[in-house]
Formats: structure tokens, sequence, C-alpha cells
């Protein structure tokens, strides 16, 4: 099993900056990719960004230029995210997969406040 612990969420304004981080334990040798998703008040979960161990990237044209996935060595993934908008809020997840989207499993969650 993996494990997935999130932190960074809170409350900023808009045009303001957070960082999420995310780290993963147990199993991690089964993880091919991690990554971001969110869900918004009423809306569907949807995929933010995500990484492979392999580094390539893939963002949700919502946020591209605005967002930056990353990933250290001991498996732990961060979201910077920049100029964030109201549009952004709602609750980030961690995910991890074996496969190509990481959705197998995933964090509790952080949530994530963009004030106008």
């Amino acid at each position: 099993q993996v494990q997935l612990v999130e932190s960074g969420g809170g409350l900023v304004q808009t045009g303001g900056s957070l960082r999420l981080s995310c780290a993963a334990s147990g199993q991690i040798f089964t993880i091919n990719v991690m990554g971001w998703y969110r869900q918004a008040p009423g809306k569907q979960r949807e995929l933010v960004a995500a990484i492979t161990s392999g580094g390539s990237i893939n963002y949700a044209d919502s946020v591209k230029g605005r967002f930056t996935i990353s990933r250290d060595t001991k498996n732990t993934v961060y979201l910077q995210m920049n100029s964030l908008k109201p549009e952004d809020t709602g609750v980030y997840y961690c995910g991890a997969g074996r496969g190509r989207w990481p959705d197998d499993r995933w964090g509790q969650g952080t949530q994530v406040t963009v004030a106008s």
C-alpha cells in the first residue's frame, strides 16, 4: 500500500501564491505517476497536474503558466501555485498511480481558498 500525506493549503488573496506538498510512503516502488486533483463545491474532481517518474508532466489548461509541479527523489511531489484566482478554490487531493494517471491512491485532501 501507498500512503499520501498532503500539506500546504490555506487562504490566500487573488494573485497570491501557495505551495502544496505531498509525501508518499509505503510501497513507493510501485508508483509511476504522482499528481494533484482538485474538487470545487458542486463540481467533479479534475486533474490539475501530474508528473511521472521519468519526468513527463501534464497540466490542466486552466493552470498552465501559473502552476508548477515537481517531484524530488524521495517521492515527495510539490505544486507551486502562483497568480491564484478565485476559481482555483477547492479541495486539492494528492494522487499516485502505477499507470498513466495518479488515481490509484489518494491523500486526505487540503483546502485551498482564494479570496476575491
